[in-house]
Protein backbone atom coordinates (compact mmCIF):
# COMPACT_ATOMS: atom_id res chain seq x y z
CA UNK A 1 0.00 0.00 0.00
CA UNK A 2 2.65 2.74 1.34
CA UNK A 3 4.70 1.76 -2.45
CA UNK A 4 1.38 2.24 -4.08
CA UNK A 5 0.58 5.57 -2.37
CA UNK A 6 4.33 6.68 -3.21
CA UNK A 7 4.01 6.24 -6.77
CA UNK A 8 4.25 8.85 -9.14
CA UNK A 9 2.00 10.40 -11.58
CA UNK A 10 2.91 11.26 -15.30
CA UNK A 11 2.41 14.72 -14.31
CA UNK A 12 5.13 14.46 -11.41
CA UNK A 13 7.44 12.47 -14.03
CA UNK A 14 7.50 15.30 -16.08
CA UNK A 15 8.17 18.16 -13.59
CA UNK A 16 10.83 16.09 -12.54
CA UNK A 17 12.53 15.82 -16.48
CA UNK A 18 11.44 19.49 -17.06
CA UNK A 19 13.76 20.25 -13.89
CA UNK A 20 16.29 18.15 -15.27
CA UNK A 21 16.58 20.03 -18.41
CA UNK A 22 16.26 23.49 -16.52
CA UNK A 23 19.40 22.90 -14.46
CA UNK A 24 21.36 20.19 -16.92
CA UNK A 25 20.73 22.27 -20.47
CA UNK A 26 19.09 25.55 -19.94
CA UNK A 27 21.28 26.74 -17.09
CA UNK A 28 24.26 24.80 -17.47
CA UNK A 29 24.72 26.25 -21.05
CA UNK A 30 23.46 29.56 -19.98
CA UNK A 31 24.81 30.59 -16.92
CA UNK A 32 23.69 34.29 -17.16
CA UNK A 33 20.19 33.54 -17.89
CA UNK A 34 19.83 31.72 -14.47
CA UNK A 35 21.35 34.69 -12.59
CA UNK A 36 18.34 36.71 -13.97
CA UNK A 37 15.84 34.39 -13.21
CA UNK A 38 17.14 34.56 -9.68
CA UNK A 39 19.06 30.94 -9.39
CA UNK A 40 22.24 32.67 -7.97
CA UNK A 41 24.28 29.01 -8.05
CA UNK A 42 25.36 30.37 -11.33
CA UNK A 43 26.77 33.68 -10.55
CA UNK A 44 30.10 33.00 -11.04
CA UNK A 45 29.97 30.80 -14.32
CA UNK A 46 30.24 31.81 -17.28
CA UNK A 47 28.77 30.73 -21.13
CA UNK A 48 30.98 28.07 -22.95
CA UNK A 49 31.53 29.85 -26.46
CA UNK A 50 33.72 27.37 -28.20
CA UNK A 51 32.67 25.21 -30.95
CA UNK A 52 33.19 21.96 -28.50
CA UNK A 53 30.92 23.99 -26.43
CA UNK A 54 27.85 24.46 -29.24
CA UNK A 55 28.45 20.58 -29.61
CA UNK A 56 28.05 19.85 -26.52
CA UNK A 57 24.64 21.98 -25.98
CA UNK A 58 23.44 20.24 -29.17
CA UNK A 59 23.93 16.98 -28.02
CA UNK A 60 22.31 17.64 -24.25
CA UNK A 61 19.62 19.13 -26.25
CA UNK A 62 18.71 15.91 -28.42
CA UNK A 63 19.04 13.84 -25.80
CA UNK A 64 16.24 15.36 -24.00
CA UNK A 65 14.33 16.05 -27.19
CA UNK A 66 14.23 12.23 -26.96
CA UNK A 67 13.48 12.08 -23.37
CA UNK A 68 10.22 14.00 -24.04
CA UNK A 69 9.04 12.72 -27.11
CA UNK A 70 8.77 10.09 -25.36
CA UNK A 71 6.18 11.58 -22.99
CA UNK A 72 2.34 10.64 -23.69
CA UNK A 73 0.75 14.11 -23.30
CA UNK A 74 -2.56 12.15 -23.10
CA UNK A 75 -1.40 11.32 -19.80
CA UNK A 76 -1.47 14.70 -18.49
CA UNK A 77 -4.10 17.27 -17.15
CA UNK A 78 -4.54 20.37 -20.04
CA UNK A 79 -1.97 22.60 -18.24
CA UNK A 80 0.86 20.34 -17.86
CA UNK A 81 0.41 19.47 -21.70
CA UNK A 82 0.43 22.70 -22.61
CA UNK A 83 3.82 22.52 -20.63
CA UNK A 84 5.31 20.12 -22.44
CA UNK A 85 4.14 21.26 -26.16
CA UNK A 86 6.61 24.56 -24.52
CA UNK A 87 9.28 22.29 -23.81
CA UNK A 88 9.81 20.21 -26.67
CA UNK A 89 9.48 23.20 -28.53
CA UNK A 90 11.38 25.22 -26.36
CA UNK A 91 14.18 22.60 -27.24
CA UNK A 92 13.37 22.68 -31.27
CA UNK A 93 13.99 26.25 -31.20
CA UNK A 94 17.41 26.07 -29.48
CA UNK A 95 18.66 23.56 -31.86
CA UNK A 96 17.27 25.71 -35.24
CA UNK A 97 19.44 28.34 -33.70
CA UNK A 98 22.48 26.52 -32.75
CA UNK A 99 22.59 23.97 -35.64
CA UNK A 100 20.76 26.11 -38.58
CA UNK A 101 20.70 29.39 -38.13
CA UNK A 102 24.19 29.31 -36.20
CA UNK A 103 24.67 33.09 -34.59
CA UNK A 104 27.63 31.82 -33.45
CA UNK A 105 29.21 31.24 -36.39
CA UNK A 106 27.56 34.95 -38.26
CA UNK A 107 26.99 37.16 -35.83
CA UNK A 108 30.25 38.97 -33.73
CA UNK A 109 28.39 41.14 -31.58
CA UNK A 110 27.05 37.65 -29.84
CA UNK A 111 30.40 37.54 -27.60
CA UNK A 112 30.82 41.20 -27.13
CA UNK A 113 27.34 41.66 -26.04
CA UNK A 114 26.98 38.33 -24.08
CA UNK A 115 30.24 39.07 -22.26
CA UNK A 116 28.79 42.72 -21.01
CA UNK A 117 25.15 41.49 -20.17
CA UNK A 118 26.88 38.60 -18.30
CA UNK A 119 28.12 41.15 -16.11
CA UNK A 120 25.54 43.39 -16.03
CA UNK A 121 23.08 40.69 -14.38
CA UNK A 122 25.56 40.66 -11.69
CA UNK A 123 25.45 44.46 -11.07
CA UNK A 124 21.75 45.50 -12.03
CA UNK A 125 20.21 44.40 -8.85
CA UNK A 126 21.65 44.03 -5.53
CA UNK A 127 20.76 40.51 -4.61
CA UNK A 128 23.87 39.77 -2.13
CA UNK A 129 26.22 41.96 -0.55
CA UNK A 130 28.75 44.46 -3.29
CA UNK A 131 31.82 41.94 -2.16
CA UNK A 132 29.72 38.64 -3.10
CA UNK A 133 28.54 39.98 -6.59
CA UNK A 134 32.00 41.45 -7.16
CA UNK A 135 33.65 37.78 -6.68
CA UNK A 136 30.76 36.53 -8.72
CA UNK A 137 32.17 39.16 -11.08
CA UNK A 138 35.71 38.14 -10.95
CA UNK A 139 35.24 34.63 -11.87
CA UNK A 140 33.33 35.54 -15.36
CA UNK A 141 35.59 38.16 -16.05
CA UNK A 142 38.32 35.47 -15.91
CA UNK A 143 36.75 33.51 -18.40
CA UNK A 144 35.83 36.91 -20.38
CA UNK A 145 38.98 37.16 -22.60
CA UNK A 146 38.96 33.67 -23.82
CA UNK A 147 35.14 34.61 -25.20
CA UNK A 148 36.78 36.78 -27.61
CA UNK A 149 39.76 34.74 -28.77
CA UNK A 150 36.66 31.88 -29.31
CA UNK A 151 35.05 34.71 -31.24
CA UNK A 152 37.80 34.40 -33.75
CA UNK A 153 38.03 30.64 -34.14
CA UNK A 154 34.10 30.18 -34.72
CA UNK A 155 33.23 33.25 -37.14
CA UNK A 156 32.94 32.32 -40.68
CA UNK A 157 32.07 35.12 -42.82
CA UNK A 158 29.36 37.15 -41.20
CA UNK A 159 26.72 39.24 -42.60
CA UNK A 160 27.81 42.83 -43.29
CA UNK A 161 25.41 44.33 -41.16
CA UNK A 162 26.01 42.38 -38.20
CA UNK A 163 29.28 43.61 -38.07
CA UNK A 164 28.69 46.94 -38.63
CA UNK A 165 26.33 46.04 -35.65
CA UNK A 166 28.81 45.03 -33.25
CA UNK A 167 31.19 47.75 -33.96
CA UNK A 168 28.50 50.29 -33.48
CA UNK A 169 27.89 49.12 -30.10
CA UNK A 170 31.85 47.82 -29.02
CA UNK A 171 32.78 51.53 -28.32
CA UNK A 172 29.94 52.21 -25.74
CA UNK A 173 30.19 48.27 -24.27
CA UNK A 174 34.13 49.16 -23.59
CA UNK A 175 33.60 52.58 -21.84
CA UNK A 176 31.02 50.15 -19.46
CA UNK A 177 33.42 48.10 -18.66
CA UNK A 178 35.92 51.12 -17.96
CA UNK A 179 33.42 53.30 -16.16
CA UNK A 180 29.81 51.52 -15.19
CA UNK A 181 31.13 48.34 -14.00
CA UNK A 182 34.07 50.19 -11.72
CA UNK A 183 31.27 52.59 -10.05
CA UNK A 184 28.48 49.74 -9.70
CA UNK A 185 31.00 48.04 -7.04
CA UNK A 186 32.15 51.28 -5.44
CA UNK A 187 30.90 50.14 -1.87
CA UNK A 188 32.43 46.95 -1.86
CA UNK A 189 35.03 46.95 1.23
CA UNK A 190 37.53 43.85 0.56
CA UNK A 191 40.68 45.42 -0.66
CA UNK A 192 42.15 41.97 -1.58
CA UNK A 193 38.88 41.86 -3.76
CA UNK A 194 38.47 45.24 -5.10
CA UNK A 195 42.29 44.89 -6.29
CA UNK A 196 41.25 41.25 -8.30
CA UNK A 197 38.59 43.27 -9.85
CA UNK A 198 40.90 45.94 -10.96
CA UNK A 199 42.93 43.30 -12.49
CA UNK A 200 40.03 41.23 -14.43
CA UNK A 201 38.70 44.18 -15.21
CA UNK A 202 41.38 45.76 -17.22
CA UNK A 203 42.09 42.46 -18.86
CA UNK A 204 38.56 42.31 -20.05
CA UNK A 205 38.67 45.97 -21.39
CA UNK A 206 42.29 44.98 -23.33
CA UNK A 207 40.41 42.14 -24.82
CA UNK A 208 37.92 43.62 -25.99
CA UNK A 209 39.98 46.64 -27.64
CA UNK A 210 41.52 44.07 -29.47
CA UNK A 211 38.81 42.75 -30.34
CA UNK A 212 37.35 45.82 -31.78
CA UNK A 213 40.54 46.16 -33.66
CA UNK A 214 40.08 42.69 -35.22
CA UNK A 215 36.33 43.13 -36.05
CA UNK A 216 37.13 46.22 -38.06
CA UNK A 217 40.62 45.52 -39.68
CA UNK A 218 40.21 41.82 -40.02
CA UNK A 219 36.60 40.53 -39.92
CA UNK A 220 34.70 43.80 -41.42
CA UNK A 221 36.28 43.06 -44.88
CA UNK A 222 35.49 39.98 -44.99
CA UNK A 223 31.94 40.19 -44.09
CA UNK A 224 30.14 39.00 -47.06
CA UNK A 225 27.70 36.50 -45.69
CA UNK A 226 23.85 36.63 -45.87
CA UNK A 227 21.59 37.35 -42.92
CA UNK A 228 18.46 36.08 -44.30
CA UNK A 229 16.99 33.19 -42.40
CA UNK A 230 14.94 32.11 -45.91
CA UNK A 231 11.08 30.83 -45.45
CA UNK A 232 11.59 27.40 -44.53
CA UNK A 233 13.60 28.54 -41.52
CA UNK A 234 11.61 31.36 -40.75
CA UNK A 235 8.56 29.44 -40.71
CA UNK A 236 10.62 26.98 -38.83
CA UNK A 237 11.38 29.58 -35.90
CA UNK A 238 7.67 31.11 -35.89
CA UNK A 239 6.16 27.71 -35.43
CA UNK A 240 8.65 26.76 -32.49
CA UNK A 241 8.90 29.80 -30.78
CA UNK A 242 4.94 31.24 -31.00
CA UNK A 243 3.70 27.95 -31.89
CA UNK A 244 2.29 29.79 -35.12
CA UNK A 245 1.93 27.63 -38.18
CA UNK A 246 -0.07 30.05 -40.74
CA UNK A 247 1.74 30.02 -44.66
CA UNK A 248 4.10 33.19 -44.75
CA UNK A 249 1.85 34.85 -47.87
CA UNK A 250 -1.30 34.61 -45.56
CA UNK A 251 0.83 36.29 -42.74
CA UNK A 252 1.74 39.04 -45.19
CA UNK A 253 -1.87 39.44 -45.87
CA UNK A 254 -2.94 39.95 -42.37
CA UNK A 255 0.56 42.40 -42.06
CA UNK A 256 -1.07 44.58 -44.73
CA UNK A 257 -4.62 44.15 -44.10
CA UNK A 258 -3.80 45.97 -40.69
CA UNK A 259 -1.63 48.18 -41.59
CA UNK A 260 -3.61 49.49 -44.21
CA UNK A 261 -6.49 49.61 -41.60
CA UNK A 262 -4.24 51.82 -39.44
CA UNK A 263 -2.91 53.98 -42.39
CA UNK A 264 -6.82 54.62 -42.80
CA UNK A 265 -7.83 55.61 -39.03
CA UNK A 266 -4.52 57.65 -39.00
CA UNK A 267 -5.75 59.77 -41.50
CA UNK A 268 -8.84 60.19 -40.37
CA UNK A 269 -8.27 61.31 -36.91
CA UNK A 270 -5.40 63.72 -38.55
CA UNK A 271 -8.18 65.15 -40.46
CA UNK A 272 -9.61 65.87 -37.19
CA UNK A 273 -6.86 67.34 -35.96
CA UNK A 274 -6.91 69.92 -38.87
CA UNK A 275 -8.52 69.37 -41.88
CA UNK A 276 -5.97 71.60 -44.24
CA UNK A 277 -3.41 69.45 -43.95
CA UNK A 278 -2.41 66.04 -45.09
CA UNK A 279 -1.61 62.97 -42.62
CA UNK A 280 1.96 63.08 -43.00
CA UNK A 281 2.24 66.37 -42.30
CA UNK A 282 0.26 66.32 -39.15
CA UNK A 283 2.65 63.71 -37.92
CA UNK A 284 5.08 66.49 -38.24
CA UNK A 285 3.27 68.59 -36.32
CA UNK A 286 3.38 65.45 -33.89
CA UNK A 287 6.91 64.26 -34.30
CA UNK A 288 7.65 68.17 -32.56
CA UNK A 289 5.31 68.06 -29.47
CA UNK A 290 7.77 65.78 -27.27
CA UNK A 291 9.76 66.49 -24.14
CA UNK A 292 13.63 67.55 -23.64
CA UNK A 293 15.27 64.68 -23.71
CA UNK A 294 16.66 65.64 -20.11
CA UNK A 295 13.28 65.13 -19.04
CA UNK A 296 12.35 62.20 -20.55
CA UNK A 297 12.58 59.86 -17.77
CA UNK A 298 10.58 62.16 -15.59
CA UNK A 299 7.94 62.59 -18.30
CA UNK A 300 7.62 58.50 -18.36
CA UNK A 301 7.66 58.88 -14.36
CA UNK A 302 4.52 60.85 -14.69
CA UNK A 303 2.50 59.04 -16.19
CA UNK A 304 2.00 55.92 -14.00
CA UNK A 305 -0.09 57.35 -11.27
CA UNK A 306 -2.87 58.44 -14.11
CA UNK A 307 -2.44 54.65 -15.71
CA UNK A 308 -2.83 52.93 -12.59
CA UNK A 309 -5.78 55.43 -11.40
CA UNK A 310 -7.66 55.01 -14.84
CA UNK A 311 -6.82 50.85 -14.33
CA UNK A 312 -8.43 50.69 -11.07
CA UNK A 313 -11.52 52.89 -11.78
CA UNK A 314 -11.86 51.44 -14.84
CA UNK A 315 -11.76 47.32 -14.12
CA UNK A 316 -9.53 46.89 -16.50
CA UNK A 317 -6.78 43.99 -14.62
CA UNK A 318 -6.22 43.24 -11.05
CA UNK A 319 -2.95 44.81 -10.56
CA UNK A 320 -0.74 42.56 -7.81
CA UNK A 321 1.41 45.16 -6.41
CA UNK A 322 1.70 48.88 -5.65
CA UNK A 323 5.40 48.99 -6.20
CA UNK A 324 6.47 50.84 -9.15
CA UNK A 325 9.07 50.39 -11.55
CA UNK A 326 12.64 52.66 -11.57
CA UNK A 327 13.37 54.69 -14.16
CA UNK A 328 16.69 54.65 -16.07
CA UNK A 329 19.03 55.14 -18.71
CA UNK A 330 19.10 52.27 -21.47
CA UNK A 331 22.85 50.26 -20.75
CA UNK A 332 24.88 50.82 -23.30
CA UNK A 333 25.24 47.35 -25.14
CA UNK A 334 21.63 47.56 -25.96
CA UNK A 335 21.43 50.87 -26.94
CA UNK A 336 21.87 50.36 -30.47
CA UNK A 337 18.68 48.20 -31.57
CA UNK A 338 16.05 49.34 -28.59
CA UNK A 339 14.72 53.02 -27.57
CA UNK A 340 13.18 51.65 -24.48
CA UNK A 341 12.66 48.47 -22.28
CA UNK A 342 10.81 47.15 -19.04
CA UNK A 343 13.86 45.11 -17.11
CA UNK A 344 12.22 42.53 -14.57
CA UNK A 345 13.50 40.85 -11.69
CA UNK A 346 13.78 37.15 -12.44
CA UNK A 347 10.76 34.93 -11.73
CA UNK A 348 13.04 33.42 -8.76
CA UNK A 349 14.39 36.47 -7.38
CA UNK A 350 13.52 36.46 -3.95
CA UNK A 351 15.93 39.17 -3.04
CA UNK A 352 15.80 42.36 -5.08
CA UNK A 353 12.94 42.54 -6.70
CA UNK A 354 12.96 46.09 -8.53
CA UNK A 355 12.31 46.09 -11.84
CA UNK A 356 13.75 48.92 -14.12
CA UNK A 357 11.92 50.82 -17.52
CA UNK A 358 14.78 51.63 -19.27
CA UNK A 359 15.03 54.37 -22.07
CA UNK A 360 16.96 54.92 -24.74
CA UNK A 361 18.58 58.85 -24.31
CA UNK A 362 20.09 61.10 -27.63
CA UNK A 363 23.90 60.38 -27.34
CA UNK A 364 26.09 63.33 -25.93
CA UNK A 365 27.76 63.36 -29.64
CA UNK A 366 25.01 63.75 -32.02
CA UNK A 367 24.21 66.59 -34.23
CA UNK A 368 20.61 69.04 -33.01
CA UNK A 369 19.36 67.41 -36.11
CA UNK A 370 19.70 63.51 -35.03
CA UNK A 371 18.25 64.14 -31.91
CA UNK A 372 15.53 66.37 -32.87
CA UNK A 373 14.71 63.34 -35.47
CA UNK A 374 15.26 60.42 -32.91
CA UNK A 375 12.93 62.45 -29.74
CA UNK A 376 10.07 62.33 -32.44
CA UNK A 377 9.57 58.66 -31.45
CA UNK A 378 8.72 60.00 -27.99
CA UNK A 379 6.20 62.28 -28.76
CA UNK A 380 2.98 63.21 -26.43
CA UNK A 381 1.24 60.27 -27.82
CA UNK A 382 3.74 57.77 -28.19
CA UNK A 383 5.41 58.28 -24.90
CA UNK A 384 1.79 57.26 -23.54
CA UNK A 385 1.54 54.16 -25.36
CA UNK A 386 4.88 53.20 -24.68
CA UNK A 387 4.67 53.68 -20.69
CA UNK A 388 0.73 52.13 -21.61
CA UNK A 389 3.16 49.24 -23.00
CA UNK A 390 6.12 48.81 -20.91
CA UNK A 391 4.57 49.73 -17.44
CA UNK A 392 0.80 49.19 -16.80
CA UNK A 393 -1.01 47.54 -17.98
CA UNK A 394 1.59 45.78 -19.75
CA UNK A 395 4.85 44.13 -19.11
CA UNK A 396 5.25 45.46 -15.83
CA UNK A 397 1.62 44.29 -14.79
CA UNK A 398 2.70 40.93 -16.48
CA UNK A 399 5.36 40.20 -14.73
CA UNK A 400 3.78 40.80 -11.37
CA UNK A 401 1.56 38.11 -12.10
CA UNK A 402 4.22 35.85 -12.74
CA UNK A 403 5.69 36.57 -9.74
CA UNK A 404 2.55 36.97 -7.63
CA UNK A 405 0.94 33.88 -9.70
CA UNK A 406 1.07 30.33 -8.99
CA UNK A 407 2.46 29.21 -12.05
CA UNK A 408 3.99 25.96 -13.12
CA UNK A 409 8.15 26.31 -13.63
CA UNK A 410 7.87 26.01 -17.37
CA UNK A 411 5.47 28.84 -17.44
CA UNK A 412 7.80 31.17 -15.58
CA UNK A 413 10.95 29.99 -17.25
CA UNK A 414 9.44 29.67 -21.20
CA UNK A 415 7.30 32.09 -22.34
CA UNK A 416 6.68 33.35 -26.08
CA UNK A 417 7.25 36.79 -27.85
CA UNK A 418 3.53 36.56 -29.18
CA UNK A 419 2.19 36.61 -25.46
CA UNK A 420 4.53 38.65 -23.88
CA UNK A 421 5.13 41.42 -26.65
CA UNK A 422 1.83 40.61 -28.02
CA UNK A 423 -0.21 41.58 -24.94
CA UNK A 424 2.32 44.76 -24.50
CA UNK A 425 0.78 45.94 -27.81
CA UNK A 426 -2.39 45.08 -27.61
CA UNK A 427 -2.73 47.12 -24.60
CA UNK A 428 -1.86 50.03 -26.09
CA UNK A 429 -5.12 50.41 -28.17
CA UNK A 430 -7.15 48.35 -25.70
CA UNK A 431 -6.35 51.50 -22.89
CA UNK A 432 -7.01 53.89 -25.39
CA UNK A 433 -10.57 52.28 -26.29
CA UNK A 434 -12.05 51.93 -23.40
CA UNK A 435 -11.19 55.63 -22.66
CA UNK A 436 -8.05 56.17 -21.31
CA UNK A 437 -6.16 59.23 -22.91
CA UNK A 438 -9.28 61.61 -23.41
CA UNK A 439 -9.65 64.90 -21.88
CA UNK A 440 -10.11 64.34 -18.28
CA UNK A 441 -8.08 60.69 -18.67
CA UNK A 442 -4.81 61.67 -19.38
CA UNK A 443 -5.51 63.87 -21.94
CA UNK A 444 -5.87 68.00 -21.31
CA UNK A 445 -8.06 68.57 -24.01
CA UNK A 446 -10.41 66.84 -27.65
CA UNK A 447 -7.00 68.22 -29.46
CA UNK A 448 -4.72 65.95 -27.08
CA UNK A 449 -6.39 63.31 -26.90
CA UNK A 450 -6.69 63.20 -30.85
CA UNK A 451 -2.87 63.40 -31.04
CA UNK A 452 -2.46 60.36 -28.14
CA UNK A 453 -4.88 58.33 -30.68
CA UNK A 454 -2.31 59.20 -33.50
CA UNK A 455 0.96 58.25 -31.66
CA UNK A 456 -0.61 55.03 -30.47
CA UNK A 457 -1.32 54.49 -34.08
CA UNK A 458 1.70 55.75 -35.27
CA UNK A 459 3.40 52.97 -32.83
CA UNK A 460 1.06 50.34 -34.23
CA UNK A 461 2.36 51.08 -37.49
CA UNK A 462 5.77 50.62 -36.50
CA UNK A 463 4.68 47.07 -35.66
CA UNK A 464 2.31 46.29 -38.69
CA UNK A 465 5.57 47.71 -40.38
CA UNK A 466 8.02 44.99 -38.70
CA UNK A 467 5.32 42.03 -39.66
CA UNK A 468 5.74 43.12 -43.48
CA UNK A 469 9.72 43.62 -42.99
CA UNK A 470 11.00 40.52 -40.92
CA UNK A 471 9.47 38.40 -43.45
CA UNK A 472 10.36 40.15 -46.80
CA UNK A 473 13.60 40.68 -45.22
CA UNK A 474 14.35 37.32 -44.60
CA UNK A 475 12.82 35.69 -47.65
CA UNK A 476 14.42 37.80 -50.08
CA UNK A 477 11.66 40.04 -50.98
CA UNK A 478 12.67 43.07 -49.79
CA UNK A 479 16.55 44.80 -49.58
CA UNK A 480 18.02 46.69 -46.24
CA UNK A 481 16.96 50.00 -48.04
CA UNK A 482 13.77 49.39 -49.23
CA UNK A 483 13.31 48.08 -45.58
CA UNK A 484 14.24 51.74 -44.16
CA UNK A 485 12.08 53.15 -46.90
CA UNK A 486 8.77 51.02 -45.56
CA UNK A 487 9.37 52.35 -41.93
CA UNK A 488 9.67 55.78 -43.17
CA UNK A 489 6.67 55.86 -45.87
CA UNK A 490 4.42 53.31 -44.78
CA UNK A 491 5.43 52.57 -41.29
CA UNK A 492 5.46 56.60 -40.07
CA UNK A 493 8.58 56.95 -39.07
CA UNK A 494 11.57 59.02 -38.82
CA UNK A 495 14.52 57.90 -40.67
CA UNK A 496 16.95 57.59 -37.79
CA UNK A 497 14.20 54.81 -35.83
CA UNK A 498 14.04 53.35 -39.65
CA UNK A 499 17.48 53.08 -39.08
CA UNK A 500 17.33 51.14 -36.06
CA UNK A 501 14.34 48.99 -36.92
CA UNK A 502 16.02 47.64 -39.70
CA UNK A 503 19.02 46.81 -38.05
CA UNK A 504 17.12 44.93 -35.44
CA UNK A 505 15.37 42.93 -38.18
CA UNK A 506 18.36 41.21 -39.37
CA UNK A 507 18.51 40.13 -35.51
CA UNK A 508 15.18 39.85 -34.64
CA UNK A 509 13.73 38.02 -37.40
CA UNK A 510 10.39 36.95 -36.07
CA UNK A 511 9.76 40.74 -34.65
CA UNK A 512 5.92 40.19 -36.42
CA UNK A 513 5.33 38.98 -32.66
CA UNK A 514 4.22 42.28 -31.41
CA UNK A 515 1.15 42.79 -34.09
CA UNK A 516 0.75 38.99 -34.52
CA UNK A 517 0.13 38.33 -31.19
CA UNK A 518 -2.15 41.20 -30.38
CA UNK A 519 -3.99 40.14 -33.23
CA UNK A 520 -4.71 36.52 -31.46
CA UNK A 521 -5.29 38.27 -28.14
CA UNK A 522 -7.90 40.58 -29.99
CA UNK A 523 -9.46 37.22 -32.00
CA UNK A 524 -9.55 35.49 -28.42
CA UNK A 525 -11.09 37.95 -26.73
CA UNK A 526 -13.94 38.36 -29.30
CA UNK A 527 -14.37 34.47 -29.03
CA UNK A 528 -14.56 34.45 -25.43
CA UNK A 529 -16.87 37.39 -25.34
CA UNK A 530 -18.87 35.54 -27.86
CA UNK A 531 -19.14 32.29 -26.00
CA UNK A 532 -19.75 34.34 -22.14
CA UNK A 533 -22.49 37.03 -23.90
CA UNK A 534 -23.48 39.00 -21.64
CA UNK A 535 -21.72 37.36 -18.36
CA UNK A 536 -18.14 38.72 -19.99
CA UNK A 537 -15.77 40.79 -17.94
CA UNK A 538 -12.98 42.45 -19.06
CA UNK A 539 -11.02 42.59 -16.21
CA UNK A 540 -11.88 38.36 -15.21
CA UNK A 541 -10.63 38.03 -19.27
CA UNK A 542 -7.43 39.66 -18.45
CA UNK A 543 -6.73 38.11 -15.26
CA UNK A 544 -7.76 34.39 -16.83
CA UNK A 545 -5.06 35.74 -19.61
CA UNK A 546 -2.39 36.36 -17.23
CA UNK A 547 -3.18 33.18 -15.43
CA UNK A 548 -1.79 31.26 -18.26
CA UNK A 549 1.76 32.59 -18.01
CA UNK A 550 4.05 33.55 -21.00
CA UNK A 551 2.34 30.45 -23.05
CA UNK A 552 2.03 30.48 -27.03
CA UNK A 553 -1.68 32.31 -27.38
CA UNK A 554 -2.73 28.46 -28.77
CA UNK A 555 -1.86 26.61 -25.33
CA UNK A 556 -3.71 30.38 -24.07
CA UNK A 557 -6.87 29.72 -26.50
CA UNK A 558 -7.45 25.83 -25.73
CA UNK A 559 -7.38 26.67 -21.90
CA UNK A 560 -9.78 29.52 -22.29
CA UNK A 561 -11.68 29.11 -24.90
CA UNK A 562 -11.39 24.73 -24.26
CA UNK A 563 -11.22 23.88 -27.98
CA UNK A 564 -8.33 23.92 -30.80
CA UNK A 565 -9.72 26.93 -32.85
CA UNK A 566 -7.57 28.94 -34.73
CA UNK A 567 -5.46 31.43 -33.46
CA UNK A 568 -5.99 34.09 -36.37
Amino acid sequence: MAAQANAQTPGDQFRQLADAYFSQVVFKFGPTSGTLVGFHQYDSQLEDYSRAGVDREVAALKEFETKFDAVDGSKLDLSTEGDLEMVRNNIRGNLLELEVIRGWEKNPDNYSSGIAASAFSLMERKFAPSDDRLRSLIAREKLMPAVLMEARKNLKNPPQIFTRIALEQLPDIISFFENDVPSAFADAKDPATIAEFHKTNAAVVAALRDYEQWVKTDLLPRSHGDFRLGAETYSKKLEYDEMVTIPLPKLLEIAYADLHKNQAEFARIAKEVDPTKTPKQVLAELAADHPAPDKLLQTFHDRFNSEIAFIRSHHIITIPSDVQPVLEETPPFMRATTQASMDSPGPYEARSTTAYFNVTLPEKDWTPEHVKDYMAAFNVGTVISTSVHEAYPGHYVQFLWVNHGDLSKVRKLITSNTNVEGWAHYCEQMMLDEGYGQPGAGAKDAREANLIRLGQLQDALLRDARFVVGIKLHTGQMTLDEARAFFVNEGYQSQSIADVETKRGTEDPTYLYYTLGKLEIMKLRADVEKKEGASFSLQKFHDDFMRQGGAPIKIVRRAMLGDNSPVL
